[in-house]
């Protein structure tokens, strides 16, 4: 299992992990609501007994314990509720029982709405300077053994003069101690530095701070003075320990970027990209300028995650970027706000036809073919542009009209841009959004099938069930077929929404099944698209699931319309008569309002016909109806085909339809379509009974 506290990049990972592990300083982050670790390095966790996997998931009591958590709540606190970095010094008894100095600076992590995700703790082990220090109080001899033992650098001075120098402040500097000794201390300070140096000493003060020094070569060196006024050889004297802080530095420039950018393409993040974004409206609200938004989102880019992995995928987003990048100026600034999306800003674009200019470089930029693992892939981009201000004068609302901008892009064919106008409130965006949304319904179990029965005319015996799915939508509650199959059938989803349907209704036919083994089988019927009985591999598909659900095919009907079974007859013929070697049964739904040939219909190998609810509701007053009906009927009779009339809502309706032979009738009238449960107790009512 992998570390969760680790960046998801690899490569990224490991080049943090050794930075982390290498600097001189104990590095450690803790999540900002349960205050538990996120990650620490080798010498963190190994200061508090721990390795830097197992303290994962600790919290601060668990860590450094009970005690020493109640005293540094202020500080945590303080981090947390003002968002402020805060420094502070603790003692501790280390592991062999004497005391420890620990020098503490905790940083906040914002998150993209500016609150507080995590805490970072940079800790410095500063007990040998503490020591040193105590030392140099004690005894002159001490004193100096301790500057030549010392790691850090320490210089000594009166009256600003330099009198002594320790071997690592030497090294730092870049100077012998012979051209250090009785040159005053100032020429040694970068200059921007030197006045608040000679304030500090001018008061005297003992106290710690961070300036810049200059080495002999001329170039400066981040330091801590760490400033005490002692005795020395009967002398009062300033003594100086300097501090190498270029290694922290690095380290927190490198936690800051971690902070700021993406760990896979290296560009700003969300929230980078959104403080900025308001520095730049701002100032453009100032000089009454304009910016240019562009939303890019690449097509289908979950296809090569899927097909090909997501080290390849993370390989085209990282080239994507590097194109994307390399299209721009220097002064526009390009993001990657999550998965496939990234936004870029252009901050002098003026004059709509620039904007446009560089969505079209985007595009043939993007678009090009890529080499990965020894295969050319290509993908597209859909861009959706926005301006400021006449789209939005507030980042959110501009970034929401290039998102929807892009979604009519995409809904446009794809691999194109759209400029936003206020008339985008679409039926391409709003169906685009349906399109995400039905993509997770199945894996989040929002649908549910709900099945109608079908009796015999003469005596209202139930001889088969028909499966309509239905969709517990997250915010419009429950749906129809009619409010999201066709978008499911022009967005390609309904195979697998299809498929899912066929299963669960063989499922429920076979626990009825084994509720009443003594009733007469009543097949589950199941409507088919245009798109699911032409797929290659529909019979292929029915046979294995019924194979996998163990039932007979004679228990599944399939339903299909008209004008599916008149496209392409030659190829319709050969997966009927496929399917019914499979012993499926097919009906022709709807029948009555397409366009099929009677010499087609004559070839067909079908079970039942159904006659259309628009003919059945104009019964038994509507002459017209009557003799359609009355011909639909003995058609079907003379075929040798059962006959259906679906919608059924009035007795006089099932008079009408009986008086003429009608087979089988279907509709509100005999019951609306029920839940699994509900239909349990109709079938048990009407076992025995009649729809009369």
């Amino acid at each position: 299992m992998s570390d969760p506290a680790l960046p998801a990049d690899d490569f990224s990972a490991d080049q943090f992990r050794l930075l982390a592990d290498n600097v001189p300083a104990l590095i450690a982050c803790y999540d900002a609501e349960t205050r538990r670790c996120q990650f620490a390095n080798k010498q963190y966790a190994r200061t508090f007994g721990l390795d830097e996997r197992s303290i994962v998931g600790c919290t601060f009591a668990q860590v450094i314990g009970e005690e020493a958590a109640r005293e540094i709540a202020p500080y945590v606190d303080h981090v947390l509720d003002k968002r402020e970095a805060v420094n502070y010094e603790r003692q501790v008894k280390g592991a062999d029982g004497q005391p420890r100095w620990l020098e503490v600076n905790l940083l906040p992590h914002l998150g993209p709405d500016g609150r507080p995700q995590s805490a970072f703790v940079l800790i410095n082990d500063i007990t040998k300077h503490r020591l040193a220090e105590r030392a140099v109080r004690e005894s002159e001899e001490r004193l100096g053994k301790f500057m030549h033992a010392s790691v850090e650098g320490i210089v000594f001075h009166k009256d600003g003069l330099v009198t002594d120098a320790n071997p690592p402040i030497l090294a730092l500097t870049g100077h012998s101690l012979p051209e250090m000794l009785g040159r005053h201390v100032l020429s040694f300070i970068a200059p921007q530095h030197v006045a608040r140096v000679l304030a500090v000493m001018s008061a005297g003060q003992e106290t710690a701070y961070e300036l810049a020094i200059l080495h002999k070569d001329g170039h400066e060196i981040p330091v801590e003075f760490i400033v005490r006024t002692m005795l020395r050889n009967g002398e009062r004297i300033r003594m100086t320990i300097v501090r190498d802080m270029r290694d922290r530095h690095a380290a927190q420039a490198r936690i800051h970027h971690l902070a700021h950018h993406d760990m896979l393409t290296g560009l700003p993040n969300r929230g980078a990209f959104m403080e900025r974004l308001d520095q730049l409206m701002a100032a453009a609200r100032e000089s009454n300028g304009r910016l240019a938004l562009l939303f890019v989102d690449l097509d289908h880019f979950k296809r090569v995650n899927d097909s090909l992995g997501h080290l390849v995928g993370d390989t085209l987003l990282k080239t994507v970027a590097s194109r994307i990048t390399d299209c721009l100026r220097a002064s526009d600034l390009v993001a990657r706000f999550g998965g496939d999306e990234f936004m870029v800003l252009l901050p002098t674009a003026q004059l709509q036809h620039e904007a446009e200019e560089v969505a079209h470089k985007l595009l043939r930029a993007i678009e090009a073919p890529m080499e990965m693992e020894g295969q050319s892939i290509s993908v597209t981009p859909s861009i959706g542009m926005a301006f400021f201000p006449d789209h939005g004068e507030d980042s959110g609302t501009l970034i929401k009209h290039a998102d929807t901008a892009m979604y009519v892009a995409k809904s446009r064919g794809r691999a194109n841009f759209q400029l936003f106008e206020s008339s985008m409130a679409s039926v391409a965006y709003e169906a685009l959004l349906l399109e995400i949304q039905l993509g997770h319904a199945l894996e989040r179990g929002e649908f549910e099938l709900q099945y109608q029965p079908v009796v015999r005319a003469d005596d209202g015996q139930c001889v088969a069930l028909e499966a309509l799915i239905r969709w517990h939508h997250p915010e419009r509650g429950l749906l129809g077929p009619d409010d999201f199959v066709p978008v499911a059938e022009q967005r390609r989803l309904m195979q697998r929404i299809g498929r899912w349907t066929m299963r669960q209704a063989l499922r429920q036919a076979k626990a009825w099944r084994a509720q009443w083994p003594d009733s007469a089988v009543m097949p589950v019927a199941v409507n088919l698209s245009s798109l699911e009985f032409h797929a290659s591999d529909l019979v292929d598909s029915v046979a294995a699931l019924l194979r996998e659900e163990q039932v007979p095919g004679h228990w599944l009907e399939l339903e299909l319309t008209e004008r599916v079974l008149m496209d392409d007859i030659e190829a319709v013929k050969s997966a009927l008569r496929e399917l019914k070697l499979l012993g499926v049964r097919i009906a022709i739904d709807d029948f009555g309002t397409g366009q099929s040939s009677l010499a087609h219909l004559r070839e067909l190998t079908v079970d039942k016909i159904k006659i259309d609810r628009s003919f059945v509701t104009a019964l038994p007053h509507d002459a017209g109806a009557l003799a359609i009906v009355r011909a639909i009927v003995q058609l079907g009779h003379g075929l040798k085909r059962t006959v259906t009339a679906e919608g059924v809502e009035t007795p006089a309706q099932r008079d009408a339809l009986a008086a003429m032979h009608c087979d089988e009738l279907q509709g509100y009238l005999i019951s609306r379509p029920l839940p699994a449960e509900a239909l349990d107790t109709w079938l048990s009512e009407r076992t025995s009974t009649s729809a009369r």
